[in-house]
């Protein structure tokens, strides 16, 4: 059987894919990646799944290309790359070389030369060849030995097949072009003349030259005309259409033979990329005679079991020394609140982990769980001691639970690594020990399974356990090391000692007390809803004219789009979308969308929040305990999970009505929310020190209503409530480097309209624009955007020359320096809240954090004190050009304080 050789069309690939992937996805450094994971997905499933012998990728010329001499026009109507393609191409490029697949190109001539070239070359040395294009241009190469590949479709493309598309042969697929032109690649043709025509005219005359020596012969006037008056435009058509099939290429075919690719360079890419999976298949590859592994051999890690009392005194003695050590808990499962503690798994030396089992299968040696608290709570709670961990605010809660309290917090890896590395799609345990100690980890699932299947650690031999466990913390003991120099070298240990290390108790306590909700308030509106859904239904199910599922987008569809006969506004894989904006469009022409947006809602919330919440409810507590990560928003700011709190919906009256439901935890308590007044314009007019802006704030204005006045030109006591909302969505859209399009279609405004806002907004605010400018240039120079207290992101893709238009690397640089701020702020505020209240022997509670508000509980006589420490606190956390307002409101209830 002979060779097969793949030549891969990369930019109609790269093009393909960057517009079929439409979700945004961005890697480690904020740079777009959406592209670059197609291209991955598709050059893996040409060697993994189509098997070639060999493949090639070829690629456009940087130089001038030689069709422009012929013709100056040739691709002119070409649209210029998008701007968040353009940082993906090297990346593609770098990708492309680390999977060790040639990739060609040659001055002056086009990719489809290229092929065209190697497939001839191909053929001649008795190869099997497949171009995976699906550009038309390729047809002309097609024969016995040559086909096509759509990879999209996963179908070929070969002379049968042309024959049966245009009725031609492979050899007369230049003339056919010749004839026809193309509007894409600005081909002139000629006039008048379509492929039917083209056909035609190539059945009864074979060839172009023959078509036009008998052009007067011709049937139909029109086209006899066209073809004897625009003879010269088809001969340069054909001149522009033709490939060449002999460029100088000197080429080894091995050199394209399919093989191993370079994990050294692949794994870090992948890893850079956020392509989790993709890094784990990696990892996962066995070891290769001539390539070394990317992991070290097995290693000498050793452990030891602490299960009788002479094994327990004698590891006490050990452990007593130690002015540093990693504590890593062993629990009954994942909630902190719950979990009990099955072992003890503790380290102080690389290669080495002790664990201490206190629970486990019946018969199995173990210590008696007192008695282990009892020695280690005096080491625990010792300020002078330097406990380290992964996740640590996880250990700190399960030991709160038994009345141990850490006081000496050393350095959390999953925290460090995320000021190191804050774009990283990961910062778990296993994450770290492959990037930093090339290591792979015992996996958990092997351990106790997974699904119905899934075991307790306590049903676990101990023995299985203690391997497992000392690992865990011999790990994140290296780890905490490594990191900790990391953070020296890179100037950022100041942070975490003064910032992301004091919040971890914080959050701790925050978690600890959690938040009440009144479930009989839940279930009441929960009975509403369920009432109106029934109700939205009958009215859905009669503007219809029938029934179906309203949660089917399938049926939805039928009856939008086939029935009632709306117009299809975007098309997704499997059929018209009927995603929320388009029905949003749709409701202007039609009640029916408007119905289903509603119900959609409604159903959400009822879902996600009146019916969910009960059954989060501690039995113990009575309290919702969400979890607040740190490492998770590249920002820095902090997001909330099981359950997100900070997402509860307050556009509709029935989203802000469940936090009716949540109330102080004690009777004749009140909540008390303080919220950080447009604190990232605040931040945006510190760093612009634009003068209008400036002053605007300096005079305790409202900066919505006073943007109003500037762009519409009025006095601020005729700004009206619509002017308003346009100045809001203006001074949040250019923030964020929203465009003209998208600042109308936010506003529901014509788009010139919405390009004269944003121009007369940089007229007015010119420092806002030079701001931006500046940012940008700094992130080009060193790679990373900054915040006020020094947290930094790496992005890349920035360009030199940007305007007003900004891609998604330069969004993000943008988003990172301001929002990112904004989050230092409300951090420092939440530790020096926290202290004070602390200090003060406050009875108030802090319960939760919502971007720039915070939210307490207190006895009503001290709610006056608490106001006074949270706005002393929250305006000083960090000085700015312009002041601070903090805001504060006081309920029953959260809706009643928001």
């Amino acid at each position: 059987m002979p060779d097969t050789v793949y030549l891969v069309d990369t930019f109609s690939l790269m093009f393909q894919v960057f517009h079929a992937i439409r979700q945004p996805m961005t890697g480690s450094e904020g740079l777009p990646t959406n592209a670059v994971f197609g291209f991955t997905r598709d050059l893996k499933h040409l060697i993994e799944e189509v098997a070639p012998s060999h493949l090639i990728c070829a690629f456009e010329s940087d130089e001038p290309g030689t069709r422009k001499t012929v013709y100056a026009d040739y691709k002119a109507n070409r649209a210029e790359m998008p701007a968040d393609l353009q940082p993906q191409v090297p990346i593609i490029k770098e990708l492309i070389e680390a999977m060790n697949v040639p990739l060609f190109h040659h001055p002056g001539w086009e990719a489809d030369d290229v092929i065209a070239t190697l497939a001839r070359q191909a053929v001649e040395d008795g190869m099997e060849v497949r171009i995976v294009s699906s550009d038309k241009d390729h047809r002309q190469l097609l024969g016995p030995h040559v086909q096509m590949y759509n990879i999209r479709k996963r179908e070929f493309f070969d002379e049968a097949a042309l024959m049966d598309t245009w009725g031609i042969r492979p050899n007369q697929v230049i003339d056919f072009q010749s004839l026809v032109g193309d509007s894409v690649d600005n081909v002139p043709g000629v006039p008048k003349i379509g492929p039917k025509t083209a056909t035609n005219l190539l059945a009864e005359y074979e060839t172009l030259d023959a078509v036009l020596e008998n052009a007067a012969n011709v049937k139909g006037k029109v086209v006899s005309k066209n073809l004897q008056e625009f003879r010269d435009q088809a001969l340069v058509s054909r001149e522009l259409v033709t490939l060449n099939t002999q460029l100088p290429l000197d080429f080894d075919w091995n050199a394209a033979r399919v093989g191993e690719p370079d994990r050294e360079r692949l794994l870090p890419l992948f890893e850079r990329l956020a392509f989790k999976r993709y890094a784990e298949e990696i990892r996962k590859l066995p070891k290769s005679k001539s390539q070394p592994s990317l992991f070290p051999e097995e290693s000498d890690r050793n452990w030891e079991t602490v299960d009788t009392p002479a094994k327990w005194e004698k590891f006490l003695k050990q452990l007593r020394k130690q002015k540093k050590f990693c504590v890593d808990l062993e629990t009954t499962g994942l909630d902190a609140m719950q979990a009990d503690i099955v072992g003890w798994a503790l380290s102080w030396e690389a290669g080495m982990g002790w664990y201490v089992p206190v629970d486990g299968p019946e018969g199995q040696a173990k210590l008696d769980p007192k008695t282990v608290v009892d020695a280690l709570q005096p080491l625990l709670e010792d300020p002078n001691i330097e406990i380290v961990n992964q996740n640590l605010k996880y250990d700190m809660l399960v030991l709160k639970r038994i009345g141990v309290e850490v006081h000496g917090i050393g350095v959390d890896p999953m925290v460090g690594d995320y000021l190191l590395d804050a774009g990283a799609r990961s910062h778990g345990l296993d994450a770290l020990a492959s990037r930093y100690l090339n290591q792979q980890m015992i996996s958990i699932t092997e351990l106790i399974g997974s699904g119905k299947k899934q075991k307790s650690m306590a049903e676990i031999d101990i023995k299985k356990v203690a391997e497992y466990a000392s690992e865990d913390a011999d790990i994140a003991w290296q780890l905490a090391e490594q990191i900790s120099d990391a953070l020296h070298e890179e100037k950022l240990h100041d942070l975490y000692d003064t910032l992301e290390c004091p919040l971890i108790p914080v959050l701790a306590q925050m978690e600890f007390h959690g938040v009440r909700v009144d479930v009989t308030e839940l279930q009441r509106q929960s009975e509403e809803l369920t009432t109106r859904l029934d109700e939205l239904e009958q009215e859905i199910y009669s503007l219809a004219g029938r029934e179906f599922n309203i949660a089917s987008p399938k049926q939805l569809s039928v009856v939008l789009f086939d029935e009632i006969g709306l117009p299809v506004l975007k098309k997704t894989k499997t059929g018209p979308s009927t995603s929320a904006d388009v029905l949003e469009e749709l409701a202007i022409q039609h009640d029916l969308p408007a119905l289903i947006i509603e119900h959609r809602q409604l159903a959400k919330l009822k879902g996600t929040y009146l019916d969910a919440l009960p059954e989060l409810v501690n039995p113990v507590t009575g309290n919702i305990h969400t979890s607040f990560n740190q490492v998770v928003a590249a920002t820095g700011r902090l997001s909330s999970s099981d359950p997100n709190l900070q997402n509860i919906p307050i556009r509709t009256d029935e989203g802000r009505r469940v936090r009716r439901a949540f109330v102080p935890s004690e009777p004749g308590w009140k909540l008390v929310c303080a919220d950080y007044s447009q604190i990232e314009l605040r931040v945006l007019a510190h760093f612009s020190d634009d003068p209008a802006m400036t002053k605007t704030f300096a005079e305790g204005l409202d900066i919505h209503t006073a943007v109003a006045a500037e762009i519409f030109g009025v006095p601020l006591d005729e700004v009206d409530s619509n002017m308003r909302r346009v100045a809001k969505g203006v001074n949040f859209g250019v923030l964020y480097g929203q465009s003209a399009f998208g600042l109308a279609a936010a506003l529901r405004i014509p788009r010139d309209e919405a390009q004269v806002f944003i121009d007369s907004y940089f007229d007015k605010y010119p420092g806002v624009e030079r701001h931006m400018e500046q940012i940008l240039e700094e992130v080009q120079r060193t790679g990373y955007a900054t915040t006020i207290l020094g947290r930094r992101r790496r992005v890349e893709g920035i360009r030199r020359i940007t305007g007003r238009q900004r891609n998604v690397s330069e969004r993000t640089a943008i988003n990172t320096v301001i929002q990112g701020s904004a989050a230092d702020m409300i951090k420092r505020a939440m530790i020096a809240v926290h202290n004070r209240l602390a200090e003060e022997n406050h009875p108030a509670r802090m319960l939760l954090q919502i971007h720039d508000e915070l939210i307490f509980e207190s006895p009503v006589d001290d709610v006056d004190s608490l106001i006074e420490i949270v706005q002393t606190e929250m305006k000083q956390a960090i000085e700015l050009r312009v002041p601070l307002v903090v805001d504060v409101k006081i309920g029953e209830n959260w809706l009643d304080a928001d």
